[in-house]
């Protein structure tokens, strides 16, 4: 059994409307702030009101919106500058995955003016700005873990930055005020759980929250199959022990190479983790029997009778359907990708520090499998 060393942090905060505490949580530390964002979470006034909320607490904001997927490094350094300039305490995320990495990344640069390329190139940053996060997608391994993935501007290859002890202050999660996700949303989740739960970093913490995670992640996936839309608090509660479970484990590789992919091209990344996650699922029936036979017991199918290796066969049958159902292509090539052009990231994946926590030694040329079965 891994050595397991728990450090518990930032502070979250979830539930519904607990949007309001933002302004209090952000004066503990200072009352000038960058708030990164993007353009789309404008269409029903989510920025204004955020803004407003946090004025009403006395907290300046300076908006930054032009965050866009695919977004590369450097764009952090730009306003780090901004940050800097204005003599900011510290940094507001509000937005997609993409935006949590570069407000993160602007944390980091701005505390020390550090170069965004020694970053990339290795250097362990020592300090960063306070980060509040208020993330829109609630399905993010990488949310409240002590390490991120970024794109390099120079090859738009990733690379994992390693984040200082605390700079992380909180994450607050509203299931009303975060950005309602489609049905391929869940699948990401179900992904992210299933493999930090099959992580050979996974611990007695990571696999009680996780397989909670699983268990409402397969009632968001059943109730999408059968015509429901309005799963926030479910989704809310889901995204919470993801993150959480995943940053206490270790992400796997179908969601790293999910967000690889969605990082290069135009492409939303709970897409390629919903394409990616049959085959997942497949690859962990060899390696983790024991472990996706429960997962086929959370996810309420009939394993009664049956040996581990037989119902560990049954959520990627279970999963296929339910794609076939909510009409989500199981294939990347019908999110318009090209195979030739996906080639380069197995190996940045492949490089990356978390694959020594996969249950299968990882290969460039197996990351290019998994690819190929799901393209």
């Amino acid at each position: 059994m891994i050595d397991t060393v728990l450090k518990l942090e930032p502070e979250i905060v979830i539930g519904m409307d607990i949007i309001n505490r933002v302004g209090t949580i952000c004066k503990t530390y200072g009352n000038q702030f960058v708030l990164i964002s993007e353009k789309s979470l404008n269409d029903d006034n989510s920025i204004e009101r955020l803004k407003g909320i946090l004025q009403d607490s006395g907290i300046q904001t300076i908006l930054f919106d032009e965050i866009k997927a695919p977004v590369t490094a450097d764009i952090a350094e730009n306003i780090a500058h901004l940050a800097h300039a204005a003599h900011c305490s510290g940094i507001i995320g509000f937005g997609s995955p993409s935006v949590q990495t570069i407000a993160r990344l602007t944390a980091i640069i701005a505390a020390d003016e550090n170069d965004v390329f020694e970053l990339l190139d290795g250097k362990i940053p020592a300090a960063a700005l306070p980060y509040i996060a208020i993330p829109s997608v609630k399905e993010d391994p990488f949310l409240t873990a002590g390490s991120f993935i970024v794109v390099d501007p120079r090859n738009r290859e990733i690379r994992l930055i390693h984040a200082p002890g605390g700079s992380c202050k909180a994450v607050v999660i509203d299931g009303a005020f975060s950005r309602q996700t489609g049905a391929a949303a869940a699948f990401d989740g179900f992904c992210i759980a299933v493999e930090a739960y099959c992580s050979k970093k996974a611990n007695i913490l990571s696999d009680s929250v996780l397989e909670k995670a699983v268990m409402l992640f397969a009632q968001i996936i059943s109730s999408r199959v059968n015509g429901a839309v309005n799963t926030e608090e479910l989704d809310a509660q889901a995204g919470f022990l993801v993150n959480i479970g995943s940053a206490v484990s270790a992400p796997g590789i179908g969601s790293t190479l999910a967000r690889a992919i969605a990082d290069r091209f135009p492409v939303e990344k709970s897409l390629c983790a919903a394409a990616l996650l049959p085959v997942i699922l497949d690859k962990l029936v060899s390696c983790r029997a024991e472990k996706i036979a429960k997962v086929a017991s959370l996810m309420g199918e009939k394993t009664e009778g049956l040996s581990d290796a037989e119902a560990a066969l049954l959520p990627a049958a279970s999963i296929r359907s339910s794609l076939e159902k909510t009409a989500i292509s199981p294939r990347l090539q019908d999110a318009g990708l090209q195979l030739d052009r996906l080639i380069p990231i197995t190996e940045s994946v492949r490089s990356l520090d978390i694959v020594a926590f996969s249950p299968w030694t990882v290969t460039s040329e197996e990351i290019l499998n998994i690819i190929k079965q799901s393209f």
